[in-house]
């Protein structure tokens, strides 16, 4: 494993300004108020040819009572106890203050390395200040004085932090090896030709590298409050994510791996998904977007439902957004403990809810509860079952097959002057399964008709994500006509 970096603070002192300066990217949602991140947040960098992994944390508040403060506080402890090293972020504008003091106490009973950073020192003045600062008076050692937002100072941090870590493992030592192997014969190849290398002597051929099974990747979206993050937690068996009966509590997208009978998942707890008037505040606004794109990267969406409120406009709003981006969908309906153990009374709220989501009838469903973790697990067995059909390649002679069959038994509809003639099938993309129909009139295929062939797409594959579908002209349609008509044409290449 990569040595761990966990960057700890108060709130409001650029904890996840400087995760977002050390990622490079804009992964963490930043404002200029207290409390925006709840969660843990990892990413994977590179610093003084060490790979290691930073974790941000939501600000630490000793002693606190409220239960949603505590929960943050929670998972910034879980933070300072897994990792290896820690950067404990003060706010040099605001001075030292009893919580940066509690704070340091509970580090130095840690035990782990600690480098004390000074943030929001936006000049060099102000940088020469931060050496002779209150800060010693933690008792934590060097004070680096940075600005988290320009970078000011942070390099010169990061060298001494990757100090404090541990020393690289055997296999750390062997992957850096074996990375440095693949890099020089891919300069060399560049160089001198991949034939030079072939023929020389004694050199050292590029193992070929084995690409590992591409990870499942699955949002858990669906709108506030509805038991998003007590499912990612059920799922991974662990208090993993912030959960709250308040509305709103998770705001950053948080990705967890997990294994799911050998396969790989990625699972993605979402902020909830309000209709776009109710949104309020700027950070609730980012963490929306940031879900939204969640959806855009993900291979299955797994839409949350309540079942005491099941079925409301922004729900279908949320599965037609699935179903836009072409995503896998799976229905589940939390809370059902809630509700009923009758049978009988889950098969009528199947029913009910397929026909007010008639347009994703096809997506299966799942009645849970989060909360005491019943059948949370079906969700990633339908999740793993979902994401390899939404990979799935059908044989183009079956296709042809299947085309055959619905010619001879359900004829194409009259276009225009004449009937449709669907000549040939073939699948061109997957993810979604993407097929391409070459017929007579592609601009006048009925949507009923389009529906039909859809169905019959996944009754013959069983399929249940969305399919897409083009249809297209023969090719040498210009050359057929002219055949057909050659002293109109010989008319129109005078004119």
């Amino acid at each position: 494993m990569k040595p761990l970096v966990a960057i700890v603070g108060r709130p409001n002192v650029g904890k996840s300004t400087l995760f977002n300066r050390l990622a490079r990217r804009r992964i963490a949602l930043v404002e200029d108020v207290p409390g925006v991140t709840r969660d843990r947040h990892y990413w994977d960098v590179e610093y003084e040819g060490r790979e290691l992994t930073i974790i941000d944390t939501g600000g630490f508040v000793p002693g606190e009572k409220d239960a949603l403060l505590q929960q943050v506080r929670e998972q910034a402890q879980l933070a300072v106890e897994e990792c290896d090293a820690i950067i404990f972020v003060t706010d040099a504008r605001a001075g030292l203050t009893t919580s940066d003091q509690e704070v340091a106490t509970y580090l130095r009973q840690s035990g782990k390395p600690v480098v004390v950073a000074a943030n929001k020192l936006d000049n060099e003045s102000q940088m020469l200040q931060a050496h002779s600062a209150e800060f010693f008076r933690l008792g934590l050692g060097e004070v680096f004085g940075i600005s988290a937002e320009h970078g000011l100072g942070v390099g010169t941090m990061m060298e001494t932090v990757v100090g404090k870590l541990p020393p690289p493992s055997p296999e750390e030592l062997e992957a850096r090896a074996k990375a440095e192997r693949l890099e020089k014969a891919a300069e060399d190849a560049a160089e001198w030709g991949e034939e030079a290398l072939e023929g020389e002597e004694g050199a050292e051929e590029a193992p070929a590298e084995e690409e590992p099974d591409r990870p499942i990747r699955v949002a858990i979206i669906g709108r506030p409050n509805v038991g998003k993050s007590t499912l990612v937690n059920a799922l991974l068996k662990q208090k993993r994510v912030v959960s709250s009966e308040i509305p709103g509590t998770t705001r950053d997208p948080i990705d967890s791996a997990l294994k799911y009978k050998d396969r790989e998942i990625i699972l993605t707890d979402t902020a909830g998904i309000r209709r776009k008037k109710t949104i309020a505040h700027k950070v609730e606004m980012f963490s929306v977007v940031a879900a939204l794109k969640v959806i855009d990267r993900s291979d299955v969406a797994v839409l949350l439902m309540d079942a005491t409120e099941p079925a409301v406009d922004q729900d279908a709003k949320l599965a037609g957004i699935a179903e836009e981006k072409g995503r896998a969908l799976v229905i589940v309906v939390n809370k059902w403990d809630l509700i009923s153990t009758d049978e009988r009374k889950q098969e009528l709220f199947r029913e009910n809810l397929k026909y007010a989501l008639k347009f994703v009838g096809y997506a299966p469903i799942v009645f849970t509860s989060a909360l005491t973790g019943s059948k949370v697990e079906k969700v990633l067995e339908l999740a793993v079952e979902l994401a390899d059909q939404f990979r799935y390649r059908a044989p183009t002679p079956q296709l042809n097959r299947l085309l055959k069959h619905i010619d001879e038994n359900h004829p194409a509809p009259i276009v225009g002057r004449g009937p449709l003639r669907v000549y040939y099938m073939a699948q061109v993309g997957t993810a979604p399964p993407t097929f391409a129909l070459t017929c007579n009139r592609p601009d006048g295929v009925p949507e009923m008709y389009k529906r039909y062939l859809t169905n019959q797409l996944r009754k013959t594959f069983d399929l249940r994500v969305p399919i897409r579908m083009y249809f297209r002209d023969r090719p040498g349609k210009a050359k057929r006509a002219a055949r057909r008509n050659p002293k109109k044409m010989a008319g129109k290449q005078k004119r």
